[in-house]
């Protein structure tokens, strides 16, 4: 699939006093989509999108006739015909709190990552058009305290998108999806000219991918347009008005989290690593605001990571090889929170509601068992011994919920149980902790689910060491290297650890409010001294980030406030 908004030639909004006009092109600027969007209605969305394929003569026409006819005779006041309002790059949705609509567009981006010649983006600025004219506006009092509150949500910070490339799903639901529309033409087609024209057609993503499919006799074959796994889109809601009215060439799902690239070669050959980070939207908020889970199973700070590995010689999805291994992590599936009244560096744990039949852990699990089949594993770094009851509060129970959760599950299908107390074996002298890391990712042969209290510092570490025995296996799988192992002091090791550092950095500002406290290097135990202190000034960011800003943030949010932001993004 093409860009709709290409990035030689951005789309572009052109205004009149009655309507708005917003243009897509395809890359090649051959083929273009126009939307039409009435500005004579004060609080309804009135869009008209023709489905009509325009070429490039054709919309010069249209807009040229537009103009003209939108511009005023000599001597009369009124419209000075058709301008230019803003150059944007996607659509990020519509938005109304009391008075009419908003349109948020996308103007500007950075690209961030390549995966067989699909580029991932992500959001740098952003602009908010209100739709209705001045002529027919409806003010209400409170409606600038509403845009107020909708705007501190920075769309800049740490949101990505692609023209062509469903970052809401993995790569491996991806390429299956590929394969499929592949296959039937393949089939429809009777002759080696249609086939080599198939493997073109999928080869070029074309945007206007439902036109022009092979048939046979009656038969059609239709083009397959995916639906997004809506857990880890993050304007859903904001499209939900449009999606069922639009092309889905308009529509452009956003996800939040982490994306970042590093490029190496190894013994002369290009191979790219490409880390995706997606945050789910459903029970998101920040440390000591969101924890456990809530009744629909959906966990606090639950981030799917997925490392892409890929020979960069070849850039055809079709022909190309890829990698790719997924791991997740999420708080502690159960009902509890932590008092932060209280001004504690570590607020008591609570369980706030008991649940003696594990209902909302077999919600959580069962949600992974669907997206990604059996085993499921579980990692848990939490600690297991303490003088004084914290931290094994969540471990007790989360082990009593695995426990009988497996007693309904066949053998072959249960869910697995790894509790390793990290905290308490990296004070040891005896252990290794990384050794120890290396041992359990070596026998990990599923999706891994890794927690401590926060998902933050042990779990990035935990996480950063099964990523990267996967990366040995990935480039042992991919002809790289000769054998599935990768030593600390390498370039390839010491790229991909600056990653997952950037990675664990970003989502802990997210969720913590500060970067890492506890690197790879801490664990490693080489860190210089120099570290020690920033670790220190990061602990007490990360106190006085969730201590005082969150609390006062969250009391800034008038209750009613709240509701509409929850139905706008939640």
């Amino acid at each position: 699939m093409e860009p709709l908004l290409n990035s030689a030639r951005a789309g572009f909004l052109l205004q009149t006093k009655r309507r708005y006009f917003l243009v897509g092109s395809n890359h090649a600027q051959t083929k273009h989509r126009v939307l039409k969007i009435d500005r004579t209605e004060p609080k309804d969305l009135v869009i008209i999108d023709d489905k009509h394929v325009y070429n490039q003569q054709e919309v010069r026409e249209l807009l040229g006739r537009l103009d003209q006819g939108n511009r005023t005779k000599i001597g009369q006041k009124g419209s000075s015909g058709l301008s230019r309002a803003v150059l944007a790059f996607g659509i990020v949705g519509f938005v109304r709190f009391l008075e009419g609509y908003y349109i948020v567009l996308i103007t500007k981006r950075r690209k961030m990552a390549d995966i067989g010649g699909h580029f991932i983006y992500k959001i740098e600025d952003t602009t908010m058009i209100y739709i209705p004219n001045d002529s027919v506006r409806v003010t209400h009092p409170d409606e600038a305290r509403y845009l107020r509150i909708f705007q501190n949500v920075d769309l800049s910070s740490n949101f990505y998108f692609s023209y062509s490339y469903d970052l809401s799903h993995s790569l491996q639901y991806n390429l299956t999806l590929l394969q499929r529309p592949y296959e039937q033409w393949s089939s429809a087609a009777s002759s080696t000219e249609e086939e080599v024209h198939t493997q073109s057609k999928q080869d070029s993503f074309d945007i206007f991918e439902d036109e022009g499919l092979p048939t046979k006799g009656e038969r059609m074959v239709y083009g397959l347009y995916n639906e997004p796994y809506y857990k880890y889109v993050w304007n859903g809601k904001l499209l939900e008005r449009v999606k069922d009215i639009v092309h889905h060439d308009w529509l452009m799902y956003i996800i939040h989290g982490f994306c970042g690239q590093s490029k190496l070669l190894i013994y002369g050959r290009p191979v790219h690593i490409t880390l995706i980070a997606r945050r789910s939207s459903k029970f998101a908020g920040t440390r000591f605001l969101k924890r456990g889970a809530n009744c629909e199973g959906d966990v606090a700070n639950e981030v799917e990571t997925e490392q892409v590995v890929h020979d960069a010689s070849v850039m055809s999805f079709t022909a190309g090889s890829y990698s790719s291994y997924v791991q997740v992590r999420g708080s502690v599936p159960l009902y509890w929170s932590q008092d932060i009244s209280t001004m504690m560096p570590k607020p008591p744990i609570r369980l706030d509601q008991a649940d003696p039949y594990a209902y909302v852990a077999g919600l959580h699990f069962d949600q992974m068992l669907q997206r990604f089949g059996s085993p499921i594993i579980i990692l848990n770094l939490v600690k297991k011994r303490e003088k004084r009851k914290h931290e094994k509060i969540l471990s007790e129970e989360l082990y009593r919920a695995v426990v009988n959760l497996n007693q309904f599950l066949p053998p072959s299908h249960c869910i697995d149980y790894i509790a390793w107390d990290m905290a308490r074996y990296t004070k040891s002298k005896l252990c290794n902790v990384l050794d120890r890391l290396s041992m359990i990712a070596e026998n990990v042969t599923g999706v891994l689910r890794t927690n401590c209290v926060d998902c933050l510092d042990r779990t990035n570490t935990a996480q950063f060491m099964v990523g990267k025995c996967a990366l040995a296996y990935q480039l042992y799988a991919l002809g790289m290297i000769d054998k599935p192992k990768l030593q600390f002091d390498t370039d390839c090791v010491r790229l991909f650890e600056e990653l997952y550092e950037d990675h664990g950095d970003t989502l802990s500002l997210q969720y913590g409010g500060s970067q890492l406290v506890h690197r790879v290097k801490t664990y490693r135990k080489i860190a210089p001294w120099t570290q020690h202190s920033k670790d220190i000034m990061q602990t007490l960011s990360r106190y006085y980030s969730n201590a005082f800003s969150g609390v006062y943030y969250t009391s800034s949010f008038h209750p009613q406030l709240c509701s509409v932001l929850n139905r706008i993004y939640f």
